[in-house]
C-alpha cells in the first residue's frame, strides 16, 4: 500500500466529511487529470488547445483543474480538438 492510500484511508477513518466526500471528489479530480494527460500524450500545451478551442489557456486550466462541472458538450470539443472520441458508459 502506497504512502498516499495509507494517508488516505487514516484520513477517512478520523473525518466523516472527508471520506463523505472522498469518492465523489475523487472521480471529479481524475476526469481532469485524464484530460490533462490525454493532452500531455498528443504533445499539446494548454495555449495550443486554447487555440483549438477558441478559448483562453485558463479556461483549459480551470477544466483540466476543476472538472466537477464540465459539460458534455466541451468534453467532446476537448476530445475531438485532440483527435480522440468521448464515450460516456453508465453500469
Amino acid at each position: 500500500m502506497s504512502d498516499l492510500q495509507k494517508y488516505i484511508l487514516s484520513r477517512k477513518s478520523r473525518d466523516e466529511d472527508f471520506s463523505n466526500n472522498f469518492d465523489e471528489d475523487y472521480q471529479l479530480f481524475k476526469i481532469g487529470v485524464m484530460l490533462k494527460e490525454i493532452r500531455e500524450a498528443e504533445g499539446v500545451t494548454q495555449e495550443e488547445l486554447a487555440t483549438r478551442l477558441q478559448t483562453k489557456k485558463s479556461a483549459i486550466s480551470r477544466i483540466e483543474n476543476h472538472a466537477e462541472d464540465i459539460k458534455l458538450s466541451t468534453l467532446k470539443k476537448y476530445a475531438l480538438s485532440l483527435g480522440k472520441n468521448l464515450e460516456v458508459r453508465i453500469y
